[in-house]
């Protein structure tokens, strides 16, 4: 059966690859064998499989410099991960299927000092990703990220994921069956970086203002805010001259480091 977008050597690839997957439900391998599979859709320069489980920090089941974690990365994992769009899209419950980054980050992300000071550092120009829930509560998500030299993901090779997400669906969600507990064995919840977000500013701001904190730092803009707190903006302008000047800051740059020394008492206790 011909699959829009996809030529007809490349599906009986896939159809391979699909048979091996089954045959690897079981094994530890399943993760990398998923990603070299979706790397013969897609091509692509990095690509991370993540779950995502509340507030824990992100669990990595495969990343193809998982040899040698960047910077980057490491500062992802281990601090900024609430910042970014795909925890945000998780945590706002998007629904399963195929998205790319650009249409699910904040209006005002690139401007973000969570952009600029870590998600930049990838070198990615365009980013597609994959959100699969194969329990309640737990959100399987591949990131599949190009850089300059190979380009913007085409719409030929977005189609030709979203003919195949049942498929990967499927097996996902029996991948995580029979084989979450030993991901999960003796895992614990993921740092302070939750309750840094929701004590940020805590007997100095107000609620209201604490919320608005929250989704500056996620990258949004005053009319996204609005929007998203359906408030005008107008009053999103007096809470954040407010909050700017309870905390003594101006700029977001200010208020980013104000929360990364906020997170920094946090974790010294």
């Amino acid at each position: 059966m011909p699959v829009p977008g996809i030529e007809s050597a490349v599906v009986a690839g896939w159809q391979q690859d699909v048979a091996g997957l089954i045959d690897h439900i079981r094994q530890p391998g399943f993760p990398r064998m998923l990603a070299a599979a979706l790397g013969r859709l897609v091509h692509s320069d990095t690509m991370l499989l993540a779950v995502y489980r509340d507030e824990e920090r992100p669990l990595v089941l495969y990343s193809e410099n998982e040899d040698e974690q960047s910077p980057a990365m490491q500062r992802y994992l281990s601090e900024a991960y609430m910042l970014d769009p795909v925890f945000n899209a998780v945590s706002r419950g998007i629904r399963p299927g195929v998205q790319r980054l650009a249409e699910i980050a904040p209006d005002c992300f690139e401007q973000s000092d969570y952009y600029r000071s870590c998600y930049r550092e990838f070198n990615l120009c365009d980013e597609v990703d994959l959100f699969i829930y194969p329990e309640g509560g737990t959100a399987f998500t591949v990131s599949i990220g190009r850089g300059p030299e190979l380009g913007s993901i085409t719409r030929a090779e977005r189609q030709a994921l979203q003919a195949m997400f049942p498929i990967l669906e499927a097996l996902v969600k029996q991948f995580w069956l029979v084989q979450s507990s030993s991901y999960l064995r003796g895992r614990r919840a993921g740092g302070p970086l939750a309750h840094a977000m929701e004590t940020f500013g805590c007997g100095v701001l107000t609620a209201r203002e604490q919320q608005i904190a929250g989704l500056v730092l996620r990258g949004f803009s005053t009319e996204a805010i609005s929007e998203e707190l359906h408030i005008s903006t107008g009053t999103v302008k007096v809470h954040r001259r407010n909050m700017h000047a309870r905390l003594e800051t101006s700029t977001q740059s200010e208020l980013f480091a104000r929360f990364l020394d906020h997170l920094g008492t946090l974790t010294s206790i």
